[in-house]
């Protein structure tokens, strides 16, 4: 079958209402990231370029487009928390969004609360049913095909502390669909959540065959 196929060069740009980029790679998980400056104010922000890279140690990154007050104090401080955004949160995690002077506390901001933490100074939200307590392992200037800087950062570090709400725990397994997760997609506006309907199981194959 011959595919009608919408061709591009980033570069020149896209030539659509929407660049369809990250509505492509998604939906994808939010790095709502707490942090806290070197002075000791507190930020909350969520990042929908973000990921889980590495099991032992666990290792999770997010990609700032510019430097943004999560950089600065996780530059500063070498420790950050994610959060995990849920549906019932959805509206804290968006007023959390806002571009603020950087002596706000987002916490406050989104009638979140603080929570603090066992292994680094940063606060957790109290709200989330899951977070990770985590130290900085790199700090990334991204690159382009040409080797040139540009203006993104990637924040990789370590969760050396995880906490998640026993009631997503059954019989040991955690509950994907139970926690709510929420997902960034395309467009301005538009998220996702999951269901168990919508889930399926695939075996890897075995590796000798």
């Amino acid at each position: 079958m011959t595919r009608q196929r919408y061709s591009y060069q980033p570069r020149a740009g896209h030539g659509l209402p929407h660049d369809p980029l990250n509505a492509i790679v998604g939906p994808r998980p939010i790095g709502w990231v707490s942090s806290q400056s070197a002075s000791g104010v507190r930020n909350l922000a969520p990042y929908s370029f973000f990921n889980c890279f590495n099991y032992h140690p666990p290792i999770i990154g997010f990609a700032s487009s510019g430097w943004k007050d999560s950089v600065q104090n996780i530059s500063e401080t070498k420790e950050f928390v994610w959060n995990l955004a849920t549906r019932p949160l959805a509206e804290a995690m968006n007023e959390s969004s806002a571009s603020v002077s950087s002596e706000q506390d987002e916490f406050a901001l989104a009638g979140l609360t603080p929570l603090a933490a066992s292994h680094v100074n940063v606060s957790m939200v109290a709200e989330s049913p899951v977070n990770f307590e985590c130290k900085l392992t790199q700090l990334i200037q991204l690159q382009d095909a040409q080797g040139q800087p540009i203006d993104s950062w990637l924040v990789l570090g370590e969760a050396v502390a995880i906490h998640i709400d026993e009631a997503l725990l059954e019989e040991g397994i955690y509950q994907t669909a139970k926690a709510q997760p929420i997902l960034r997609a395309g467009g301005p506006s538009a998220y996702y959540g999951i269901s168990e309907e919508l889930r399926f199981d695939l075996v890897r194959p075995d590796a000798r065959r």
